[in-house]
């Protein structure tokens, strides 16, 4: 409606241009889809049963145009019409006629083509009948009709009718957004003007929303919606069609919602504007500029994470088309055009190849350790031992402000899992409280952001110093060891709203403890690509054997296909050239982040002269049992009884203890610990659980001085449990007299 039929315009082809043509009026015309060519005067006519027909001879003669099938009571003779701009109210209806004339715009009857209008009863129509039909009236009303509807995601097109209420049309929008509740306005204007509300007494028509219109979506995020609405801002809008809808990290959702930009200073030389001016010199830069990047002290050679995204989405687009979509390497599956592989495959399910290039940007930008102590208890089992060792970081990300838009990983506490290490290797072995670490964790306010692992060799005793063996002529991370970071990075992946997977990358780091330079100790810390995942996870990356600088990929076979793999090197000319990964440089693989500690050392847990052993320590005779916890209670002297529970090591073991677990009565003295609240603590302090662990304390024979200060209870069992003893195998208190444990059977000594 309001537009000219297909073909109609002042000259049809074939014939001559009409005289005094003119433009069409935009008036809401009700004329068939298919309109015939023009005809000798251009007059329609519709037969009962039939499709129109030009009537020949000219004149005001002829049938309405309207279909038969809405008119429903026959033809009804033509008017002289008064063209009317506007399509009258439906209250009005019954009261008015259709009719068919010949106008242009502007111009008087006798014009350019149909025009079917509204014309009152009460001017003159000489039609035959008094009103209009009640069918044609409910037909009008009921024609369906497309609004479009913009948001941050798209637009797209709802039907409706005129009849239909506000508030049903606002259910179709929420339906076909897919919002489940209210989370979202409407308006009629883009500047959030004219918002249209949910009424059960107000039509579409009455708001005079008309076939065709554009009206605009703004989703509101109300505290705790996340997950149920979309996000306003232009970023957080920026999610692949199909794309899950994730909550992401805190750290993350923190980035999106900042500026980012590099402000610079006015400079006195070369800016020639006055105070409030800008010009190239002082303007602000954008966070993925690589010339600021490289000019840093020291350079940064890659761009944070959401620097990466900002320049994806900073087109003129704003990021409408981006995805970022995990690499896969292996075959699609569905395939039904051919037998499975190896009798065949297809270019539809064949993964594309892998050219490894370096990878422009990093999810996490720097390591810091809240405190050297942290490293230290770390460290203390190679000097103790001269084997390599292995821990998970437990911690947290924040914002990295030397970098625009970066995140740095804090580590708080190390976990130390059981494991076997020699002068030169290390073994992980499986962990069964490896869940439980994690909770405990998780209450504490702390995250595994990643893992650190020992690669020191002594070099002179007397001096201190260890060998620097891992520079740039041999390697920074061997092959084996960038597949084991790869596989602990795909175990804990990046949520990202922009990929179609909901996940993307990784911000789990690798931290080497090994010889620098100086043959002192230094903290190297890396991650892998995301090219590297992809080969971890499919399987398609080997270590070799005799040279742990380079990796391998492997070939194709009957049981699983592998895509090629290639990379860019120079060769002896000076040219660039495409080199089969087999073998492959891991150079290619790994991205190096610095490691760093604070001027000022930052404590989650507290530091004690005599911490608590940590756990799978057996090897050095430290062991976590309760005469361990006596003796450490025993040796703390402060009077503060938060600052004596708040270690990392002694949580864990009060909740993992074979004894007496405290998993599910813990949860207070953690929140205590977390919020540093000693009020909680001394409230948890009086509890029975407490009041168990002392007793148990008491019963190992150690003597522990000012006990009763610290707990719930009252008196000494020293002498009682001076006779009794505990197996140093399995912890059970035996009672005396006996050489072998009445538990695990196990000798005394």
């Amino acid at each position: 409606a309001g537009a000219a039929p297909p073909g109609a315009a002042a000259s049809e082809p074939g014939s001559a241009p009409r005289p005094g043509a003119g433009p069409w009026t935009d008036s809401p015309c009700f004329y068939p889809r298919e309109m015939p060519p023009w005809g000798a005067g251009g007059v329609w006519d519709r037969a009962p049963a039939g499709p129109a027909r030009p009537r020949a001879g000219g004149g005001l003669g002829g049938r309405c145009p309207i279909p038969t099938g809405i008119a429903g009571e026959g033809a009804l003779q033509p008017a002289a019409c008064k063209h009317r701009p506007e399509l009258p109210d439906p209250e009005q209806m019954t009261s008015l006629c259709i009719c068919v004339s010949f106008r242009r715009a502007g111009g008087r009857s006798g014009g350019d083509g149909p025009c079917p209008a509204w014309e009152p009863a009460s001017a003159g129509c000489g039609r035959r009948g008094g009103s209009v039909p009640p069918s044609l009236t409910r037909a009008v009303l009921l024609t369906p009709q497309i609004i479009r509807v913009q948001s941050p995601e798209g637009v797209k097109r709802i039907t409706a009718t005129k009849r239909e209420t506000v508030a049903t049309f606002l259910k179709k929008v929420a339906k076909e957004f897919g919002f489940r509740n209210n989370g979202f306005s409407v308006y009629t204007n883009r500047n959030r003007t004219g918002e249209i509300t949910a009424s059960q007494n107000k039509s579409l028509n009455l708001l005079k929303i008309k076939h065709g219109d554009m009206l605009f979506l703004y989703p509101s995020s109300p505290a705790g919606s996340s997950s149920e609405t979309m996000d306003t801002s232009v970023s957080q809008g920026l999610r692949p069609v199909g794309a899950p809808q994730v909550v992401e990290d805190e750290i993350d959702q923190y980035l999106i919602k900042q500026d980012g930009k590099i402000y610079r200073n006015r400079d006195q030389q070369l800016c020639r504007h006055g105070p409030l001016g800008k010009c190239v010199h002082c303007v602000p830069l954008e966070p993925f500029d690589e010339d600021y990047l490289n000019h840093l002290e020291p350079p940064v050679k890659h761009m944070s994470f959401h620097a990466y995204i900002r320049k994806l989405t900073g087109g003129a687009d704003k990021g409408k088309f981006v995805a970022l979509e995990n690499i896969s390497c292996k075959i699609k599956s569905g395939c039904e055009g051919h037998p499975p592989w190896p009798e065949g495959i297809c270019t539809k399910c064949q993964p594309s190849a892998i050219t490894l290039n370096r990878q422009k940007y990093r999810h996490v930008d720097n390591i810091m350790f809240e405190n050297h102590t942290i490293a230290d208890r770390f460290l203390d089992f190679w000097r103790k031992t001269g084997n390599q060792h292995l821990g998970y970081l437990y911690g947290r990300y924040t914002e990295h402000k030397d970098i625009p838009l970066g995140i740095r990983a804090e580590v708080a506490a190390i976990y130390e899992p059981p494991q076997i290490g020699t002068q030169n290797s290390l073994e992980i072995l499986e962990d069964p409280k490896a869940e439980v670490v994690d909770e405990i964790a998780a209450k504490l306010g702390l995250r595994k952001v990643g893992w650190i692992f020992t690669d020191l060799v002594s070099e002179d005793t007397r001096k201190g110093t260890v060998r620097y063996s891992r520079n740039k002529d041999t390697y920074y991370l061997s092959a084996e060891e960038c597949i084991t970071a790869g596989n602990f990075q795909n175990q804990q992946p990046n949520i990202c709203r922009l990929s179609p997977d909901g996940h993307f990358g990784s911000k789990f780091v690798t931290v080497v403890a090994t010889g620098g330079p100086d043959n002192q100790v230094h903290f190297e810390g890396y991650q892998v690509s995301n090219q590297c995942m992809a080969l971890v996870r499919d399987e398609c990356l080997l270590p070799c054997r005799d040279a742990p600088e380079l990796g391998y990929a492997k070939e194709s076979s009957s049981e699983q296909y592998v895509p090629d793999v290639f990379y860019k090197d120079i060769d002896k000319f000076g040219n660039e050239i495409t080199q089969l990964a087999r073998p492959l440089p891991v150079e290619y693989l790994i991205i190096d982040i610095t490691t760093t500690f604070p001027k000022d050392p930052v404590y989650t847990f507290s530091i004690s002269q005599n911490p608590f052993p940590i756990e799978n320590r057996d090897v050095l005779g430290e062991t976590q049992d309760f005469h361990s916890l006596a003796t450490y209670l025993s040796q703390n002297t402060s009077s503060i009884f938060l600052d004596i529970i708040s270690d990392f090591h002694l949580l864990l073991f009060l909740v993992t203890n074979e004894v007496m677990p405290l998993r599910d009565s813990i949860s207070l003295l953690l929140e205590a610990v977390r919020t540093k609240n000693e009020e909680l603590a001394q409230t948890w302090k009086k509890s029975e659980q407490w009041a168990t662990i002392e007793q148990l304390c008491s019963t190992v024979g150690v003597q522990i001085s000012g006990l009763q200060e610290y707990g719930a209870m009252g008196g000494s069992t020293h002498a009682v449990s001076a006779a009794m003893w505990d197996c140093k195998h399995c912890t059970f208190m035996n009672h005396p007299g006996t050489d072998h444990c009445e538990m695990c059977n196990l000798p005394r000594t």
